[in-house]
């Protein structure tokens, strides 16, 4: 399966969301509760700050072929915002194409570091990747309390 990493566009926005809708959904439902997912997936309906995301960042979309496969983004130079893999494409090195990408842009944007707020799912992957795990936070999201990691990486 070839992978094509290339920049968001706005035009991208629904299938985006509904691929963040689905692996939050599938994924990470191992490690969150129902109602924490359907607050989770909540934040898709919020389309306008998801275009301002694609415009404002740096936004990649993974693809295959002409379907969006993955999606990661990167704020403040160097915070490493969010990554998602389709549920269905989960374990073909899609999420190590795009963090090795936003790893990348983060040292061109002149840092030494990358860090990031990942989920209970994602730690293990970034611990393979050599992130610090600096934390277990909760955060409130909605009203929903959920627990995550502060990470960081140094290059």
């Amino acid at each position: 399966m070839k992978i094509v990493l290339r920049k968001a566009d706005p035009d991208d926005v629904f299938e985006l969301t509904t691929l963040f809708r689905e692996t939050v959904s599938h994924i990470n439902s191992r490690d969150y509760s129902e109602e924490q997912i359907k607050h989770w997936i909540s934040s898709a309906d919020d389309i306008p700050k998801w275009e301002k995301r694609i415009k404002s960042w740096y936004f990649i979309v993974a693809e295959s072929g002409k379907t969006i496969v993955g999606f990661a983004y990167l704020n403040d130079g160097n915070y490493f915002d969010g990554l998602f893999v389709h549920h269905k494409y989960q374990g073909k090195g899609i999420a190590t194409l795009l963090a090795d990408r936003i790893e990348k842009q983060a040292e061109t944007n002149g840092f030494d570091s990358v860090h990031s707020d990942v989920s209970l799912t994602a730690r293990k992957f970034f611990e393979k990747r050599g992130y610090t795990i600096e934390a277990l936070q909760q955060k409130t999201f909605r009203g929903m309390i959920f627990e995550n990691y502060i990470v960081s990486k140094k290059f």
